[in-house]
């Protein structure tokens, strides 16, 4: 970055600093500590909510880093919850194309950030318009595992749900992460797989409509075409709808069985999908499901 944006204020180091210290940590869904001074984010919870190191976030403000990778530039712009037009910004600063107009979209708006902060423990995940996981919470880890635990690749619900015919495959509870740890999934069974199976390809057809342009979910598509044959019958359908509820029963090692409703909420022009998890109230499941964010994994975040 040239000295006059620097010494202006204006370059990458103090702009993540100006948007940290702006933003209050309730707004993040952090406790706010009595006596607390700093008004914004300090650097350690700046770190933790974009799962990068607090040395990093201290040399990117100094100046020492100028040149974050997309993905670290994308979880900064979400913890900060910019704007699409300072994530935009951001991009520019480190030095990265910002996404295009047509392309998905990683990023969480604000407003929704706000939303996910107040659910509080309930079981929720962001997934992009390609079923691309984008954020959980610690209710969703308890509820299904850690899917951080899983490569990028894994992370992508189509994708785990229509694998690749390239051989054997590991039982989806005991994947393996691409250092060969076993991944702890817990086993989910659906009221109707065959209908979910139908609505998850019927959403991706209905994203290449609103996405016609976008690499990531032609690649997608093409992949799983290719290698899967359940998905590529449903593919030639041609059906177009939105995967929008279902029922789901998860195997959970310390709790046992627990059935929940599935509800898929869009936001907007992004089409992100917050999917959340939910049993009935005062039923048995929905004390398994207050059970299951005790005895579930500790929080982790993204790499």
């Amino acid at each position: 970055m040239d000295s006059m944006s620097t010494a202006s204020g204006a370059g990458l180091g103090a702009m993540i600093r100006t948007w940290r210290e702006r933003l209050p940590p309730s707004a993040a869904g952090l406790p706010v500590a009595r006596g607390r001074r700093a008004a914004g984010l300090r650097r350690e919870e700046l770190a933790d909510l974009a799962g990068v190191s607090v040395d990093y976030v201290v040399r990117l403000e100094q100046g020492r880093a100028t040149t974050p990778s997309v993905s670290v530039a994308a979880s900064l712009a979400r913890a900060l919850q910019l704007s699409t037009a300072e994530r935009d910004h951001l991009y520019r600063l480190a030095r990265l194309a910002p996404p295009v107009n047509g392309a998905i979209s990683d990023h969480l708006p604000p407003g929704v950030q706000r939303v996910l902060a107040r659910l509080g423990d309930v079981a929720v995940a962001v997934f992009a318009a390609d079923w691309q996981l984008v954020w959980c919470n610690r209710g969703w880890a308890a509820l299904l595992g850690d899917p951080w635990a899983a490569p990028p690749r894994r992370r992508n619900f189509a994708r785990d749900r229509f694998p690749v015919d390239v051989g054997p495959a590991l039982p989806r509870s005991r994947l393996r992460s691409s250092g060969g740890t076993p991944i702890e999934r817990w086993p989910v069974t659906e009221a109707d797989r065959a209908a979910t199976d139908a609505a998850v390809v019927s959403d991706l057809r209905r994203a290449t409509g609103r996405f016609p342009h976008d690499s990531r979910l032609a690649a997608l598509i093409r992949e799983l075409n290719a290698g899967n044959t359940r998905f590529a019958e449903l593919w030639a359908t041609g059906e177009v709808a939105a995967h929008r509820e279902d029922h789901k029963t998860i195997d959970h090692p310390s709790v046992g069985p627990v059935t929940v409703d599935c509800d898929v909420l869009t936001d907007g022009d992004s089409e992100l999908k917050i999917v959340i998890m939910t049993a009935a109230p005062g039923s048995e499941d929905e004390t398994k499901l207050r059970l299951t964010a005790i005895t579930g994994p500790p929080a982790t975040t993204p790499n």
